[in-house]
């Protein structure tokens, strides 16, 4: 990552530039207000999710639902590649009025895929997992990655019709696939075994044969390769829905149009999941639609609340803080998770326990109910991730890749 000033003239690769006034009236060059708060929602969730006190006491809205249905934490990266998309429309827009060629584009695209790759394995076997043999390869970053790469060449070389012919393909094709096609040593899914079993379907039989060794649960693996089919989907929503807030329409029918698309999505989705149940770790189709509406609405509401009124909300600075440096902060909540979680040290009362355990146990279990105690670790943490990003925000430097 390379720091860059906020207002330098190299602005970093997911700035929007859309405003003549910041959030609060101010005159400067801006990123749109409501796509930084909805992105810094979105990592707080992430964070907060992935790093509860105790997994077992987690409140269930936070925790990833465990097969079929979803649950509020099951939205947090869905909503995250449609912001990859939306952001991806103005940073591409950005670029070409400076006269970036499509070449250079394409360098610069794939330059960001490969680091942002990189650095998704590197944080797999941080801080000294990295056993070749069974370093997990598939992950959030990498996911990121694939989608960022394949939704910005659909963008830069296709347009809206060949998009949504795309976004047919991804979502009609993977649900031919995981209904139809035999999976090797199982049979026909419906016939051979249950649709979607967790370990008897192609997406789980593709990892083990192409990765074995190197996935999530060692049988499957929620960011699997087949199952990237339809997140590139996810993108492209936010593609869409970036095209239509860059366009010339007014405040109101921009709003209306991500409401109404993101009704019609939503709907859509649980109607599919009759046939092709939701699903997070698949990636199911009803997935992808469901969560992409929700995420147009909550856009919409940011965007009606902080770009078309420019309401003045304190709370929105806490999110602004992570929304300008979301990839910094969920590097830094992943690293400082992996590394409280290997250190370990023996205890008087305890035993050998990580500083992780350590300190839930000694400083939150004792203060509250298992469940409210391991709810007020995760919001701590969530609070210490921020402190860093506001000195940078303070700062007023973005970290880039």
């Amino acid at each position: 990552m390379n720091p860059s000033p906020v207002n330098s003239a190299a602005k970093p690769d997911i700035v929007v530039d859309m405003s003549d006034h910041d959030m609060y009236g101010n005159p400067s060059r801006e990123r749109l207000s409501s796509l930084d708060i909805f992105r810094g929602v979105t990592i707080a969730g992430m964070i907060l999710v992935n790093d509860p006190g105790d997994w077992s006491s987690i409140y269930s809205p936070l925790r990833h639902s465990e097969w079929n249905g979803w649950t509020p934490t099951d939205l947090v990266f869905p909503f995250f590649l449609f912001i990859v998309g939306v952001s991806l429309v103005f940073s591409f827009s950005a670029r070409r009025n400076r006269g970036k060629s499509r070449s250079a584009l394409m360098a610069h695209i794939l330059r960001r895929g490969v680091l942002l790759f990189a650095l998704g394995v590197f944080i797999n076997g941080f801080p000294n997992h990295y056993n070749p043999a069974t370093l997990r390869i598939e992950g959030v970053l990498q996911r990121i990655a694939l989608c960022y790469v394949i939704a910005s060449m659909l963008y830069l070389f296709c347009g809206p019709k060949a998009r949504w012919a795309a976004v047919f393909t991804c979502l009609a094709g993977y649900w031919v696939l995981l209904r139809y096609v035999p999976v090797p040593g199982f049979g026909i899914p419906t016939h051979g075994f249950p649709f979607l079993d967790p370990n008897r379907n192609l997406t789980a039989w593709l990892d083990r044969k192409l990765l074995m060794g190197h996935l999530y649960n060692h049988t499957n693996d929620p960011e699997g390769a087949l199952s990237t089919i339809p997140a590139i989907a996810s993108t492209l929503l936010g593609i869409f829905t970036g095209e239509w807030l860059r366009s010339n329409r007014t405040h109101s029918q921009k709003i209306l149009r991500m409401v109404f698309y993101g009704i019609a999505c939503f709907v859509i989705g649980e109607i599919w999941s009759i046939w092709f149940p939701i699903n997070k770790n698949l990636w199911t189709s009803s997935f992808v639609l469901l969560t992409g509406g929700l995420a147009m609405i909550g856009l919409a509401l940011c965007y009606w609340i902080f770009d078309a009124h420019k309401i003045r909300m304190r709370l929105a600075d806490f999110f602004l803080v992570f929304g300008v440096n979301a990839i910094a902060a969920y590097v830094l909540s992943e690293l400082l998770a992996a590394l409280i979680t290997t250190v370990s040290f023996h205890s008087a009362k305890y035993g050998v326990i990580t500083l992780q355990g350590w300190t839930y146990r000694v400083l939150f279990a004792p203060a509250a109910s298992p469940v409210n105690a391991s709810l007020l670790y995760a919001v701590v943490y969530v609070l210490i991730c921020w402190i860093p990003m506001w000195i940078l925000y303070r700062k007023r430097i973005l970290l880039k890749i």
